[in-house]
């Protein structure tokens, strides 16, 4: 992943991962395998993790231990309202600045 695409992520990733969990609770490996189905082929689980912490401290996940077969129990994400708001907002600002920055591109040609 370039140094230009690394930068933009690190301030959208927890919009999209919140757009991942309106769809259904997950956990981690699961974000994580979504996330590079839809072409984020770089992005590190250990990068999902850390986010995961920040958005539960933020209030906008809650979360559910659920047992394991293969260790110690998981933790299962879903959205909770405080979380849709915030995504719905994150919704308005991209659609703000895409808008915006189409027209900075459009002006350019």
């Amino acid at each position: 992943m370039n140094g230009q695409l690394t930068e933009m992520l690190k301030g959208i990733l927890g919009g999209i991962v919140l757009a991942i969990l309106s769809g259904r609770p997950a956990h981690g490996y699961d974000i994580t395998a979504e996330l590079r189905e839809r072409g984020f082929e770089d992005i590190a689980e250990g990068t999902i993790y850390a986010l995961l912490v920040r958005v539960e401290r933020r209030g906008l996940v809650d979360v559910e231990k659920v047992p394991s077969e293969k260790g110690p129990p998981r933790k299962v994400y879903s959205l909770n309202a405080r979380g849709r708001d915030y995504l719905e907002e994150f919704w308005r600002t991209w659609s703000f600045l895409s808008d915006r920055l189409d027209q900075l591109h459009e002006g350019e040609r």
